[in-house]
């Protein structure tokens, strides 16, 4: 922090070498509490996506899906969260391409590069509109890895249509209201909105639509998702992680070990010192988190 005194006598060259180096002592002492803000108050921007070796749309249902892809082997579909789109993935796709991942991203419908469509959003047909990527792919299987709204699709998925998932990477999820409490006050969440925002002018089709999907969004979450404790009990629990994030806003940990128990056979897997947005805050750790899930 730099120091300016108005019409002040010239100092004596000892007097303004100690000021000089009690401003370096203060700039020193104050340094560390800059550099203690806790991981999970930060919000870092991801990595850019790399160049996907293909982009496709699926049309269904007056709503155009888009997709992409990169790399070689074993498919798994990355899902990203409420409002935001596959931009958000990019610390996470080239580790897995790099570990011989053939890596499918999928804007959910109305977010990103994808439209909306007539129908109102629900977690049910943003499932169907995968599964319908899926099949322009040809595949019959792959493994899902999930971020907030795009976990619980990935559950959805797992729960209606159980062979066309191989293991299933929920991180944060909610899949009905037990044990969710208001979220946790925090100073990254003003910063999170006009990202999403910025991120969705930068590829949707009309980036005036970007409040219009939060409508969206904020109509289907007002009553979804609800699964009871016997549909969530359907779920092949031994392929599926509960991904909880030590200090997320929005979803309680007791949430995700209700979850946890409540699908047979899933894992509770806590990741440590992030928050609701542990793939930008911590990529080493929900990589490492998420490759020893796919080895098991």
């Amino acid at each position: 922090m730099a120091f300016f005194f108005s019409a002040a006598p010239a100092m004596p060259a000892i007097l303004t070498l100690f000021a000089t180096l009690l401003s370096l002592l203060v700039s020193f002492a104050a340094a560390p509490a800059l550099a203690q803000t806790p991981r999970w108050e930060t919000l870092p921007l991801p990595a850019p996506l790399p160049a996907l070796a293909r982009e496709g749309r699926v049309e269904r249902g007056g709503a155009s899906i888009w997709f992409g892809e990169i790399g070689k082997g074993k498919p798994i579909i990355l899902l990203h969260g409420g409002r935001a789109s596959s931009l958000g993935w990019g610390n996470q796709v080239d580790p897995l391409v790099k570990a011989g991942r053939r890596v499918i991203l999928v804007d959910s419908r109305g977010h990103g590069r994808s439209t909306l469509g007539p129908q109102a959003l629900s977690y049910e047909l943003m499932a169907d509109d995968v599964l319908a990527v899926m099949d322009s792919l040809k595949l019959r299987q792959a493994d899902v890895a999930g971020w907030s709204d795009g976990a619980n699709i990935g559950l959805i998925i797992a729960m209606r249509h159980p062979r066309r998932v191989g293991k299933v990477f929920a991180l944060g999820p909610n899949m009905n209201a037990r044990f969710i409490t208001p979220p946790v006050a925090s100073p990254i969440l003003p910063l999170v909105g006009p990202r999403l925002a910025s991120d969705y002018a930068s590829i949707a089709p009309d980036p005036s639509r970007f409040e219009a999907l939060s409508a969206a969004v904020r109509a289907m979450q007002s009553g979804e998702p609800d699964y009871t404790d016997a549909q969530l009990a359907a779920i092949r629990g031994g392929h599926v992680a509960i991904v909880a994030p030590d200090h997320d806003e929005f979803i309680s940990r007791a949430h995700s070990a209700y979850l946890a128990a409540t699908i047979p056979g899933a894992q509770l897997v806590v990741l440590q010192d992030v928050s609701h947005f542990a793939p930008w805050q911590d990529p080493a750790g929900v990589n490492a988190a998420l490759f020893d899930f796919l080895r098991r």
